[in-house]
Order: C-alpha cells, then sequence, then structure tokens
C-alpha cells in the first residue's frame, strides 16, 4: 500500500515489530494501517516519519499505490 515506506524499512532492517515499537503505535494497528485496510492518523505518520525516518518528508513515505501505480496528482 506504501511502496516508498515498506523500501526504507527495508533499507534499515525494520520490521513491523519494531516500527510499532519505535513510533508507539499497537502492532496489530500498525500492520493493518501498512495494509491499507485502516487508515493512518496523521499523528501516527508523524511518529514514524520524526522516530524512524527524520530525513525522508511524509509525502514521500506515505505515497500510496493503487492498483500497481501510484498515486498522481
Amino acid at each position: 500500500m506504501f511502496p516508498n515506506l515498506n523500501a526504507e524499512m527495508a533499507r534499515e532492517k525494520l520490521t513491523i515489530k519494531s516500527l510499532a515499537e519505535i513510533s508507539g503505535i499497537n502492532y496489530e494497528s500498525l500492520k493493518l494501517k501498512l495494509r491499507g485496510v485502516t487508515e493512518f492518523k496523521l499523528c501516527e505518520m508523524i511518529a514514524i516519519k520524526k522516530k524512524a525516518f527524520p530525513d525522508k518528508t511524509l509525502d514521500y513515505l506515505f505515497q500510496p499505490i493503487y492498483n500497481g501505480k501510484k498515486e498522481v496528482e
């Protein structure tokens, strides 16, 4: 659902569990959010950006993908 976030997690060798611990988001909730079942709250996105990827932008990390294509404005 969020290919850039997944790529950055892979680069940093972060698992969903470790990202949950770093960001303070419940593990089960984070799994659902990463799959696109539920939506991220803005405060959760900011926590992930600040605590795990401070050098990346929110736009980059949370750029969604739909039907195999990135959303373009």
